[in-house]
């Protein structure tokens, strides 16, 4: 994890949303100082802080920290065999290799067919079907694939 990238991203989506430092804090019980501490790379937000935040902007936890997940279904991106490629053989560092490949969407579905397509792969891992739905639900609105055009 990049500290600084962290840093730069806070600074971005409280920018972005219009909020200062002081207005943030407020929202998320904080102290104004702990929110410039977090972006100036100094410290990190606690784990339930970073879930509040994560709710407060609508982004994922590995977005707020900085590490990349697939565009598509929210799956990190840590392990550079996962990363997609484009028809001339690039890598595609914006999906996985299951959702995107050779220049297109490998499997045409909607956002509530992805979500059942990854409930298992999360249930596998220790979440129940509720958490990993309700979850999977509030990411991908916000990831690429599946962002709505603004008006």
């Amino acid at each position: 994890m990049n500290l600084m990238k962290t840093a730069e991203n806070f600074v971005h989506l409280r920018e972005t949303h219009g909020l200062t430092q002081t207005a943030l804090a407020e929202k998320l019980m904080v102290t104004r100082q702990a929110v410039s501490r977090w972006e100036r790379g100094e410290t990190l937000p606690s784990i339930d802080t970073l879930k509040l935040i994560s709710e407060t902007f609508q982004v994922s936890i590995n977005t707020l920290l900085g590490e990349p997940v697939c565009q598509s279904c929210g799956m990190p991106l840590s392990d550079p065999d996962t990363i997609s490629h484009e028809s001339d053989g690039a890598a595609n560092a914006h999906y996985c290799k299951w959702c995107y490949n050779e220049g297109h969407y490998a499997v045409d579905c909607t956002m509530e067919e992805m979500i059942a397509s990854c409930l298992p792969h999360m249930t596998a891992q220790g979440f129940s079907e509720e958490q990993a739905r309700a979850w999977l639900e509030q990411l991908l609105p916000t990831l690429d694939r599946w962002k709505q055009p603004v008006e």
